[in-house]
Order: structure tokens, then sequence, then C-alpha cells
């Protein structure tokens, strides 16, 4: 649900850097389920595989919106394929990986886990499999209209950004280029390694419950079954070029329509989770902090008794105190004779008292005589 949640939000979003980042959420619910599916060293893998394209394509942004004075809305940009053949070049070879193109990283480990899915047999199986694998139709659906409305559609940029746009520095494309490799090569080197059948390359540390080891079962699912995700990704990625190509108009017309409106703002406002979010579940919560932890407990509670608490309280019976500073010698010694009978009169009848006393008693009656005092004194 989350790998096709995700992939529907990024169809329509206009975010160069946003489209990447719910292409890495889309990746990562295939990760989770396939963890689910107690796949663990599959997850694993295709994490790994999922690393060095999807890093390939958030520096190739990167590079994009450096090259066009920082700007990194899509619809501003277009053409450059002609400025920027290099960081072109990366982006094709991270968007195909990401589509799962045949023999490219994501290839290895997206199309295994789709196959693990369906191998289980069970509901919640066939159900991550086929919700996966329409995700992997849209995950190329974004992907080719990224690079389309990115580099290849006639330029909506500024003159003067156009001017100044140029390819990445060695600095920025040493790192592409590695990052290229790995995207084009590291699935089909390390697939036997890592997930190969009988391979003990994980030793003891993963454990998978021998009634969950389904990737045998996968090597014997039907074909149709195993090219139906790479069908798809093409179908995605031919049907997004040519609907933006050839059909823009159209799909502009079709937006204007109160369906196509709403379809719209409904994708391209991720299915309203923030406007749930920030209405039903951010302002209660700031709500319930200003009002009640913020006033009552912070300033309130936690102030009467710490730092402002004490501090009128000190300086209220310090007052207090300098009245009894009378300057007569007999009132000080009245007070001396009677706090000294008094300590006399505790002492000797301690053993007496405290048969009846509580000491918890006492610390309540001696805190709630010292608030009902203060409060007398800050009402006087």
């Amino acid at each position: 649900m989350t790998a096709f949640f995700a992939g529907t939000t990024g169809l329509l979003q206009n975010d160069l850097k946003r489209v990447i980042a719910y292409s890495t959420c889309s990746q990562l619910g295939y990760m989770v389920f396939a963890c689910g599916l107690s796949a663990y060293n599959v997850g694993v893998f295709h994490l790994a595989n999922h690393a060095f394209f999807k890093a390939l394509l958030f520096l190739s942004a990167g590079s994009v919106i450096h090259a066009v004075a920082d700007e990194q809305d899509m619809r501003r940009m277009g053409g450059l394929v002609r400025v920027l053949p290099f960081t072109y070049a990366m982006f094709f070879i991270g968007s195909i990986a990401l589509m799962g193109f045949p023999f490219l990283t994501g290839f290895y480990s997206k199309d295994v886990i789709l196959e693990i899915a369906y191998a289980k047999y069970t509901l919640s199986g066939h159900f991550a499999h086929w919700l996966g694998t329409l995700a992997a139709f849209f995950t190329a659906f974004y992907s080719m209209r990224l690079l389309y409305l990115t580099f290849l559609t006639e330029t909506n940029a500024y003159k003067k950004v156009m001017e100044g746009a140029h390819d990445a520095p060695i600095a920025m494309a040493l790192p592409l280029f590695i990052l290229s490799l790995g995207s084009i090569f590291i699935g089909y080197l390390t697939k036997d390694m890592i997930i190969g059948v009988g391979t003990d390359f994980w030793g003891n540390a993963l454990f998978t419950h021998p009634q969950n080891l389904t990737m045998l079962e996968a090597e014997f699912i039907p074909h149709y079954i195993k090219l139906t995700p790479v069908i798809l990704s093409n179908l995605g990625a031919i049907s997004a070029y040519i609907l933006y190509n050839s059909y823009s108009t159209e799909l502009y017309n079709m937006k204007k329509t109160p369906l196509g409106r709403g379809l719209y703002t409904f994708l391209n406002r991720k299915w309203f989770f923030d406007k749930v979010y920030n209405e039903f579940v951010s302002q209660e919560v700031l709500s319930i902090g200003y009002n009640t932890t913020y006033k009552l407990v912070d300033r309130g509670l936690f102030e009467f008794l710490g730092p402002l608490g004490i501090t009128r309280t000190v300086w209220q019976n310090g007052r207090l105190l300098t009245g009894m500073q009378t300057g007569f010698v007999y009132h000080y010694t009245f007070v001396m004779l009677a706090g000294l009978t008094g300590f006399i009169a505790i002492v000797g009848l301690w053993s007496t008292v405290s048969m009846y006393l509580d000491a918890r008693l006492v610390v309540l009656f001696v805190a709630s005589a010292g608030f009902v005092y203060s409060q007398y004194t800050s009402e006087k």
C-alpha cells in the first residue's frame, strides 16, 4: 500500500526533488513488504541496489538545480538535454534503473520481490504483488514524465537562466559516473551472491523459517506473471512520453474539467494526508500543547514550584522578615525565648506526640500552609 500510495502521489508532483522523494517512499514500500513476506535478504538487496540509482537521481537533480539557478519546478525547465547532455545521460540511467528496465540494477531486486510475493500463494501475498505491480507502472510513468518535462520538451525557462546553464563540473560529474556504473552493473554482479538459491552470504545474520523460504518456488511461477511488471513498466514510460509529447493540450483540457481538477488536486496534494495531519492532528496537538502543557504545566505549575514561585516566596518572606527588624532588644529577646521554649517542648514531648503524627501528613500540612500563606501575601 505504501508503494502504491507513493507511486500515485509522484505522478503529478511538479517539484523535481519531490518526485524523486516520493519514488523513494514507493521503493521503501517494496522493501517493507519483502520483509513482511519473510524475504529479508531480498529486502536488504533491494535497499543496496536502490542506494545506487536513487543516489544517482538525487545528485543528478542537484546538478540540474545548480545549472538552472536553483529552480526546482519542472514546469519552468525543459530543453536541458542540449545544455546538460552528461547530466541527462546520468538521469536517464538512474530513471530506467528505477523503472526496473531489464538487466539494470533495479530489475534484479524489484522483480524478485514481486515474484516472491506471488509465490507466497496467500491473499496478503497476492495483494502485495498486484499493488506492487501497479506501482511499477506508476514508477515508470512519473520517471519518464520527469525526464520529458526537465530535458526533452521545449524550454519554459527564462532566457538568462538558459544562458547561464552549464553541465556538471568534474567534482559533480565524477560521483555521478561512479553511481551510474553501480546502477547498471551492481544488481547483475551481486544477485547470485546475495539472494541466490543456496547462498551462504548472510550466514546466521538473517534467519528465515523454513516454511517461508519461497525463493525456489518463485522460480517456477507462470512466465506471464514474471513479465507483467516489465511490460507495465515499459507501458508506463511509453504512455508518459506519448501523452506529454503529443497530447499535452488534451491533458491540460482534461485537467480543467471538474473530474480532472479533482483528480489532479487529490494526487498533487498527496491524497490530502497533509491536510488531515494539519487539521486533525497537528492543530489539536498544538492546541493541547499551548493550553495545557505550556500555560497550565510549564508556565503554571513548574513556574509556581520552580524559579518564579521560589523567587516570589523568598522576596515576600524577606519583606516580612525585614519588618520584624524593629531595633528593640526586648523584641529580639522575646522571639529567642519563645523559639527556645518551643524547641525544648517539641524535644521533650516528641515520644508522645510522634505516636499521633504521620510524617506524610506533616509534609502536606506544611506545604499547604506555605501555599495558603503565599496566596494570602500575594493578594495583600
